[in-house]
Parts: structure tokens; C-alpha cells; sequence
């Protein structure tokens, strides 16, 4: 039962000073297994879903998307009524990972393993590729909070803050463990940033020297044309680092019901999500003005024409605070980055012109 539900349902009020993010808002109803769209669904306050509407806007989207596969789902949060399109589809998530691996590291502060105050020197050997401003800024500056990191990673997509956390908590088999435990199967977090970035176009395993936009770049266009196409081919079908649109939203919803971490951990993730600066054209450009949207974008480079993955998940919450989990993957795309970031804001206008 989420947090609404237990006070009385979408609108039942909150206690004095506290706002909605801040008592996670409210989730319940499926959990999302077979996410089949007959399934009975728990008792609602808020409107159903149009799925009429998603059926038609949706699938005009994907045509336009062609040849990119776009994947999407859509859940309401407190009936627990979904919709998705290509939902049981594996997508690469680039920094979509970002988010399940923020929300372990807080598993472990919940678990008194780490502190959000513990302070991490970076040496040379843990400095990952672009996107990374704290490599960018290494060694002028060479110790950051798991606090820090933690923003630097979630909400700012830098790579070797990410990497920092994850080997600072056991690394990507850690983090794949603490799915499972949650019972989250269509997730997967397997390697470091510094691992797949370089996997992506087919190069040698990533060295300090290549830190940087430039100097990755450099390397990169050692590595031949038809090499580069076919490890991004092969990275695409890769199962590892990817999810599906229905295993994220499930994802979602338990992170909004605070059943994966602490409910303060899960309110300093979410806010986190919600600060970030990032993303602005993709969904959120769809959605209402005055909604309130936490979420975590990945992007990949673009090589030869062809995106590998361009992506966008997150939690969006309207001024009359109800809540929806969204998903959208994008892979194989051939169109620019302008028309992809308008392609998902128009997925995030069918969401909410969807919802009631």
C-alpha cells in the first residue's frame, strides 16, 4: 500500500509542511510480473488510462521513429494500470543505469555499509570517459562525498562517479545481486562505464589518456569504420546493461512505494532525479508545465549515422498529484538528436493527454 493509499486514497490530504515528493509519492496496485494488460486491477481513484489513444499515438510515434525500435510503457501509480508497447524487449540502457545503481548505493547507507559523508580519493586508474566533468577536473581535484558522487551521477550523468560508486560498494555483480534480491529480473547492470563505453565502437580497454571528449574521440577513429559498425550492432543485441520497458516500470513503482530502499532514501533519490538539469527536450518537453518530473535520461554516441540508444525513464506528477511512472527506449536510431528529443516529447504529450 503506498504512502496515498494509506492516508485515504489520491485525494486525501498530507500531513501539514510535508509535500508530495516528500512522502514518496504515492504508488500501489500491480506488481509488475507478467504485465499482461488484462490483469485485474486494484481499486482507483483516478481515471483509467486511454488506451485507445496510446494504441494509435504511440504506434504513429515508432513509425516515425523507423528504422529505430522505440520501446515505451506508461503506469499509473496508484491504480497500478499500465500500458506498453515492446515491453518485454531488452534495450541498452547507457546512464538509465544510473538510477538502479543509485538506488543501491542507498541500500547500502540504509544498511549502515556506507555513509553519505565518506569521502573517495580518485587515482588515475579511476577516471572514466565523457560524459565526466570530474574527470575533466581530476587531478586539481581528486576527493568527492558518496553525496557528491551520488548527484554527480544521477542527476548529471557523469561516468566516473558512477564508476566510483559501484566499485566503492563491490561493483556490478553487487548491484545485479541487489536486483535480485528486490526481485527486479528485467534490470541488468553488469559492467563499468569505462567497460562499455569503449565496447560500444570496438576498442581497446579504456586507459586515463583517452579522459575527455578529444581524446576518446582520438581513439576512437583509430579503430576502423566496419569494426565500429559491427561492435554497436553487437552492443544493441548485447542483454547486458539493458532493461525492458516493463521491468522499468516495475522498477518505478517500487522505488515510488518506497519498497526498494528507506522511504528518506528513496525521497533523496527521487529529489535528486527531480533536480536534474538534463533532458529538458525529450519527455519533459511534452508533459504539462506544471508537472513535476524525476527522471534519469542515457544517451549514446552517434557513429556513422547510426544512435545505439537515446532514452528517457522516469516518475511525473501533475499539480493535482497524481502520479505515473514512464519509460521510453529508443535503439538503432538514424535520425538527428533534435528529432529524437522531438520524437520523445511527443511520447511525453500522448502520456499526458492519456492519463485522464
Amino acid at each position: 500500500m503506498g504512502w496515498l493509499q494509506s492516508l485515504g486514497g489520491a485525494s486525501a490530504s498530507l500531513p501539514a509542511g510535508m509535500g508530495r515528493r516528500e512522502v514518496l509519492i504515492a504508488g500501489g496496485g500491480l506488481v509488475l510480473a507478467g504485465c499482461h494488460q488484462n490483469n485485474s486491477l486494484t481499486a482507483s481513484r483516478t481515471p483509467r488510462l486511454d488506451m485507445k489513444r496510446l494504441d494509435t499515438e504511440v504506434s504513429a510515434i515508432a513509425a516515425r521513429a523507423a528504422p529505430g525500435v522505440l520501446g515505451f510503457g506508461l503506469m499509473n501509480l496508484e491504480s497500478g494500470e499500465f500500458w506498453v508497447r515492446l515491453g518485454d524487449r531488452t534495450f541498452p540502457m547507457q546512464s538509465v543505469f544510473k538510477l538502479p545503481l543509485g538506488a543501491a548505493v542507498l541500500g547500502q547507507v540504509d544498511a549502515g555499509l556506507l555513509s553519505l559523508g565518506e569521502t573517495l580519493k580518485i587515482e588515475a586508474e579511476d577516471l572514466s570517459p565523457s560524459w565526466s566533468p570530474i574527470a575533466d577536473a581530476w587531478p586539481g581535484r581528486d576527493a568527492y562525498t558518496v553525496q557528491e558522487l551520488l548527484e554527480a551521477a544521477v542527476a548529471n550523468s557523469d561516468n566516473t562517479a558512477a564508476d566510483l560508486l559501484m566499485k566503492r560498494i563491490g561493483g556490478p555483480g553487487v548491484v545485479s545481486a541487489w536486483l535480485q534480491d528486490k526481485n527486479i529480473y528485467e534490470v541488468r547492470v553488469d559492467r563499468y562505464e569505462r567497460e562499455i563505453q569503449p565496447d560500444v565502437y570496438g576498442m581497446a580497454s579504456f586507459r586515463p589518456a583517452w579522459k575527455g571528449d578529444a581524446a576518446f574521440n582520438a581513439a576512437k577513429a583509430t579503430v576502423p569504420p566496419e569494426r565500429r559498425r559491427t561492435a554497436m550492432l553487437a552492443y544493441m543485441a548485447d542483454p547486458r546493461d539493458s532493461a525492458t520497458p516493463r521491468g522499468m516500470l516495475g522498477f518505478l513503482r517500487r522505488l515510488d512505494e518506497g519498497e526498494l530502499i528507506s522511504p528518506a532514501s528513496s525521497a533523496r533519490l527521487l529529489t535528486i532525479m527531480l533536480s536534474t538539469p538534463r533532458g529538458a527536450d525529450r519527455l519533459k518537453a511534452g508533459l504539462p508545465k506544471d508537472a513535476r518530473f524525476a527522471h534519469k535520461m542515457g544517451t549514446s554516441g552517434t557513429d556513422q549515422g547510426l544512435n545505439a540508444a537515446f532514452n528517457d525513464v522516469g516518475i511525473f506528477t501533475l499539480a493535482d498529484r497524481r502520479s505515473y511512472a514512464i519509460a521510453a527506449f529508443l535503439t538503432g536510431s538514424t535520425a538527428s538528436d533534435a528529432e529524437r528529443a522531438a520524437l520523445f516529447a511527443q511520447l511525453g504529450h500522448t502520456a499526458a493527454h492519456s492519463v485522464g
